[in-house]
């Protein structure tokens, strides 16, 4: 068993590409043999239903509604996220009067808010936008702070003493020192985001993939189903290495 692990160790990617094969084999064993057709399809029959699912004129559209809604809500997370975080994180009077407020608005579930943005905002994109919004600001702001407040003041008490002037200061000593937390926070936000637009999707949408997972489950086709789910986990995959190639990229400096 040992010798097991230390030639897993060795080799990390074989030992990645064996549990996820694993992982569909045991799939499938499962859904042919044990599982309710009704409930479960096996990953053969998944993908088998992309084709004609992709096929189809409505889902693409609603793949693209639901990326266009999710893409304009995470980039006013990170823009709403910067101008609130950063201020916060800068100036201890700010840091604690507001950020106490952040961090109770964080905690409450905002399950319970969605009946309240479908109100005020129909049951359009603009809710759908909305609720993605309120998802992922939070975890950037939260971030933000953290990352700000974690350069040395002395830093900047250097540069301004050779002239530099605040704009100076945040861009060549705070702004680098913060890039790991604002990086992590677009990760967190960006799950969060996608998390809120599908919810809102699932309880008003009459389009998108919230409103075909719907549409889907209520109809018994579990291969339709799991392929949607399937598109999803690829679209978070795909952003996810987005960030993660741009905080590569944005880190070279620490080299």
């Amino acid at each position: 068993m040992n010798a097991f692990w230390d030639w897993a160790r060795r080799r990390p990617s074989v030992a990645r590409l064996g549990a996820v094969l694993g992982f569909f084999l045991l799939w499938e064993l499962v859904a042919r043999t044990v599982a309710d057709p009704l409930f479960m399809a096996a990953p053969t029959q998944v993908f088998a239903a992309l084709g004609p699912l992709y096929g189809d004129a409505d889902v693409v559209h609603a793949i693209g509604t639901t990326l266009w809604e999710l893409g304009l809500a995470f980039a006013l997370s990170v823009a709403v996220g910067l101008l609130v975080g950063v201020p916060i994180g800068l100036h201890r009077a700010s840091n604690e009067s507001l950020f106490p407020i952040v961090m109770l608005l964080y905690g409450i579930p905002q399950i319970t808010i969605l009946p309240l943005v479908v109100l005020y905002f129909g049951i359009g994109p603009e809710s759908r936008i909305a609720f993605g919004f309120t998802h992922g600001v939070f975890p950037m702001i939260v971030s933000i702070v953290g990352g700000v407040q974690n350069f040395s003041p002395l830093l900047a008490t250097s540069a301004k003493s050779m002239g530099a002037s605040a704009s100076q200061v945040f861009r060549h000593v705070v702004f680098p020192q913060m890039v790991p937390a604002f990086f992590t926070g677009m990760r967190l936000g960006m799950s969060a985001v996608l998390l809120g637009v599908l919810l809102a999707e699932l309880y008003s949408s009459q389009g998108g993939i919230g409103h075909f997972t719907t549409a889907y489950t209520q109809a018994f086709q579990p291969a339709n189903l799991f392929a949607l789910i399937v598109t999803l986990a690829v679209m978070a995959i795909v952003m996810n290495e987005a960030v993660r190639r741009a905080e590569i990229r944005s880190s070279r400096w620490r080299e």
